[in-house]
């Protein structure tokens, strides 16, 4: 094994044990959600690969598919669950909250294609990811709230969220080194063009 195949091993048994962890609190309902997000984003990976729009080159862990199924059954699950559970109550702030998760996965998105497993094809950029990332993880919030009943969610208080506090300073950081990041690629990518 190489150490690519080691890395892409530790994130997929990481995102097992954590969507482990929110099936354990109650397995019908989170079970659900794990099962519905699987489905959901094999089905529109697989669909998306088929089409051409990205490709995966050089599937580690997954010779001879098209697609990272451990990844996809693991990672994506996992933030949709994180996402469920976690989200503050009042959407103005379930909007940043959401808004740092996106931009986290993009990011992770970026690095990806950064090695020979993960490339776009021309009918594919970023901002069709980024738009993807959204639509799906809102979809889940909005799904998570008619199946995921108040007492099995743990949401971030609101007073976080404000100037100063610690959500608003992760938020930031994140979102501002994304944004910065985001800026060097585009600089990059048109200086190699």
């Amino acid at each position: 094994m190489n150490s690519k195949e080691i890395i892409f091993l530790i994130i997929i048994v990481l995102g097992a044990a954590g969507c482990l962890y929110f099936i354990r609190l109650d397995w019908k309902r989170y079970g659900a959600i794990y099962l519905i997000s699987v489905i959901s984003g094999n089905l529109l990976c697989y669909m998306f690969t088929f089409l051409d729009f990205y490709t995966f080159p050089n599937n580690i862990l997954h010779k001879g598919f098209l697609i990272p199924y451990g990844l996809v059954s693991t990672v994506f699950p996992l933030i949709a669950m994180f996402g469920i559970r976690y989200s503050p109550v009042r959407w103005v702030w379930k909007i940043p909250f959401y808004w740092g998760i996106v931009h986290i996965g993009v990011l992770a998105e970026v690095i990806l294609k950064q090695t020979e497993i993960f490339a776009f094809k021309p009918e594919w950029d970023l901002w069709d990811s980024y738009t993807l990332w959204w639509l799906n993880y809102l979809l889940f919030e909005l799904l998570g709230g008619k199946m995921i009943p108040s007492h099995l969610r743990k949401p971030i208080n609101s007073e976080a969220f404000k100037y100063g506090n610690w959500a608003w300073i992760v938020f930031h950081i994140i979102v501002i080194t994304t944004i910065f990041l985001a800026g060097v690629y585009v600089g990059i990518t048109v200086f190699r063009e």
